[in-house]
């Protein structure tokens, strides 16, 4: 995206509209050109939903997709409840979901198989210096 594409983003009085509302309905290309080639290839996609939400990200290699993420939430909530990952044949390698404390912040990550079994958890832990 050029540099008049970036000052889209900014409003009439000069003020920058919110990040969120910045990505409502985004879909973003990433392209890589090797070094000697003038022949972009694409690298990666990343979509936001109407809400601005992360809901997919697809990386690519040569041979096509090396792996995809999808992002579900709650209600119109920013916070995501559930991540899928897929591998280079679309099959779920991963579910991973998340609890999180009241203010926000991830409390557990708990990391399932394709089966729906438990793999491991992980917990947060936050302290300032």
């Amino acid at each position: 995206m050029g540099l008049m594409g970036l000052m889209g983003f900014a409003d009439v009085q000069g003020q920058t509209t919110p990040k969120r509302e910045r990505k409502k309905n985004l879909v973003v290309k990433e392209w890589n050109t090797r070094a000697g080639s003038s022949t972009p290839y694409l690298d990666n996609i990343v979509t936001y939903d109407d809400l601005g939400r992360k809901v997919e990200e697809v990386e690519y290699a040569s041979y096509g997709q090396k792996r995809r993420t999808t992002y579900s939430y709650d209600g119109s909530s920013s916070r995501c409840k559930e991540q899928v990952e897929y591998n280079d044949k679309n099959k779920v390698v991963r579910v991973k979901q998340f609890e999180y404390n009241d203010d926000g912040t991830k409390k557990r990550q708990l990391n399932y198989s394709p089966s729906g079994k438990l793999e491991s958890t992980k917990v947060f832990e936050y302290s300032y210096k």
